[in-house]
């Protein structure tokens, strides 16, 4: 037997799980055991086994089996695809017959033959390989359409995109980091895309935007009257989301209290409209994203732990724009290509000096910036043929008249919010969304800033 295959045991029998990790760590790739039933879930999005041999009788009746199906059927819900082997002392016509109609793939008996049971576990292997193989073929159509906007060869974007189609058909909730710009909700939209729950709704809101009196309205929904303006009832975003997936976007910027009610519907799996008594069940895969470092707000203690480990069972990180080299070019000719189509026109390419500009800057707007430079460039220069010249990026040097001396620099620090907002207003030509991501805060903290300096 080759060593190949991942071979996940659960067992709450300790003899049994030392026996046969010690019989097939020579044969396989990878082997891990548990005692505990309860852990399966986690192992299947972690360790991601090709093969789960699972004990039928755990703590309750010796001989029924019934946890062993209970099992099984919260494994198949997970993944479909999944390869199950029982593991039983006690095989009749009756259980097998069963098993194999719920979703088991074969039995290993209690004791065993070690040549039928390598036997059995290879067999298993090869038809967990075969069912990875044939959901790829069917899903590599969609794949391509679902990565066709997540454009990028670098190293880093290819290893994402593999991380993306592996975690995608499994139900775990991934938290989705980077700095603003970076493409984090291309990424959650691709997860969903991928997912087994792609046929129900995705339900996006933008944490950073909601204020804190809104938050349970908005997330859990409210019943008739449950205050002034309350004329109907409304379903919130987790509720509309049930089903499908649902991202939440600057999951960073909720305050702790707004954190404690997130983190008890997710846990729960249930929300209570406002004004409601009784509780709805809710069945999503959480997305989250974030351009802050949530571990080091949990040492701050402005971000709850508990909430992050409900949030972060896989992370996956974007990078920054100015590390994915050749990305650069390859990104801005599919902006320059979905500018021109929404204008009209002639193709627009880009010549060697304006790519060696564009390659040179330092991007902290990331992909988002970049999209908006091209629109710039391509409005602007109205060529076929964009030099170095035609290239508008993103004024990072002083205002005209500003001293480039520390002396002459305001210490002021209300006066300082003042002027990097009048001069991202003023780079983004009047756009308020434009100006918000180049301050990298959201819209809705930019509003306050205005409304707060007067400006």
């Amino acid at each position: 037997m080759e060593r190949e295959g991942k071979i996940l045991i659960v067992d709450d029998n300790e003899d049994v799980l030392l026996s046969l990790n010690m019989l097939l760590k020579p044969h396989v790739e990878a082997v891990r055991v548990i005692n505990k039933p309860e852990r399966i879930i986690e192992f299947m999005d972690n360790f991601m086994p090709d093969v789960i041999m699972l004990d039928m009788n755990f703590s309750r009746d010796a001989i029924s089996g019934e946890e062993g199906y209970e099992w099984l059927q919260k494994i198949l819900k997970h993944n479909p695809q999944s390869v199950v082997l029982f593991i039983t002392a006690y095989v009749d016509t009756e259980k097998a017959v069963r098993a194999i109609k719920a979703g088991a793939v074969d039995f290993i008996p209690k004791p065993w033959d070690k040549t039928k049971l390598l036997d059995t576990v290879k067999s298993a292997v090869e038809l967990s390989k075969n069912r990875q193989g044939n959901r790829n073929e069917v899903n590599v159509p969609a794949m391509d359409d679902v990565f066709s906007t997540f454009i990028g060869e670098c190293p880093e974007i290819q290893k994402i995109k593999k991380q993306i189609a592996r975690i995608a058909v499994t139900d775990t909730n991934v938290l989705i980091t980077g700095e603003n710009g970076t493409g984090k909700d291309v990424v959650a939209h691709a997860i969903h895309r991928l997912s087994q729950r792609s046929e129900k709704p995705f339900v996006c809101i933008d944490l950073g935007c909601i204020p804190e009196a809104l938050f349970e309205s908005e997330l859990f929904g409210y019943e008739k009257g449950a205050f002034t303006d309350a004329r109907t009832q409304k379903a919130g975003r987790m509720e509309t989301a049930d089903g499908g997936t649902l991202f939440l976007d600057e999951i960073g910027n909720l305050t702790m209290q707004m954190q404690q009610k997130l983190l008890t519907a997710i846990e729960k799996k249930e929300v209570v409209r406002v004004g409601a008594q009784k509780a709805q069940k809710v069945d999503m895969r959480i997305v989250s994203a974030t351009n802050a470092n949530l571990q080091q707000r949990v040492y701050e203690n402005t971000f709850r732990q508990d909430l992050l480990y409900r949030i972060d069972t896989i992370e996956l990180h974007l990078p920054p724009l100015r590390e994915r080299g050749s990305d650069i070019i390859l990104l801005a000719e599919h902006f320059a290509k979905k500018i021109t189509e929404k204008y009209g026109g002639e193709a627009v390419t880009l010549d060697k000096d304006a790519c060696k500009k564009l390659m040179s800057h330092p991007w902290h707007g990331n992909v988002r910036e970049l999209q908006h430079c091209m629109e710039r460039s391509i409005v602007m220069s109205g060529k076929s043929v964009l030099t170095a010249d035609d290239i508008v990026l993103g004024d990072t040097s002083p205002e005209k008249g500003e001293s480039r001396t520390e002396q002459a620099v305001p210490l002021n620090l209300e006066e300082l919010e003042r002027q990097a907002i009048r001069r991202a207003v003023a780079m983004s030509n009047g756009n308020l969304t434009q100006a918000a991501e180049l301050l990298g805060i959201t819209r809705f903290a930019l509003y306050r800033k205005i409304d707060k300096l007067g400006i």
